[in-house]
């Protein structure tokens, strides 16, 4: 028997996913981004760090702020729910927030933040940074 089938014949009966959700993060079996429903990915692109988050039915203009303190990326948004009456909903309201480590030598007064299609994009440039110099250093006995 489907989820909606079950949902449908016994329509009282409460979720108990939205039960069990918190447990499972406590005890590990989910990730943070599956408890708060950011997703992200991250990869370097011509000189500069680019994040794209997952945030779909969200008004860019109202519910995200994005914001760099000390080297870390802040991403917060709001989806407010709607004061319809649904029968079934998995979608997940209220506050979400992710933060990551902006890497070595981050340009953070140069960055750009973008939405498309339910996707954030944060683009942060980069400068060039030194390769650490590796040299051997010769030891010496004392005796």
């Amino acid at each position: 028997m489907s989820e909606i089938t079950r949902r449908a014949q016994f329509p009282l009966l409460p979720d108990i996913s939205t039960l069990i959700d918190p447990f499972q993060l406590l005890l590990g079996w989910k990730s943070p981004a599956e408890a708060y429903g950011i997703r992200v990915e991250a990869h370097f692109e011509d000189g500069a760090y680019v994040v794209r988050a997952e945030l779909p039915g969200i008004d860019p203009a109202k519910d995200v702020e994005v914001t760099v303190t000390d080297d870390l990326l802040t991403i917060h948004a709001e989806r407010s729910e709607q004061t319809k009456e649904r029968h079934h909903s998995e979608f997940r309201y209220g506050s979400f927030t992710r933060s990551l480590r902006l890497p070595e030598g981050a340009k953070t007064d140069k960055a750009a933040a973008g939405y498309k299609g339910g996707i954030l994009t944060i683009r942060v440039e980069l400068s060039e940074t030194k390769k650490a110099a590796s040299h051997k250093i010769k030891v010496e006995s004392t005796e």
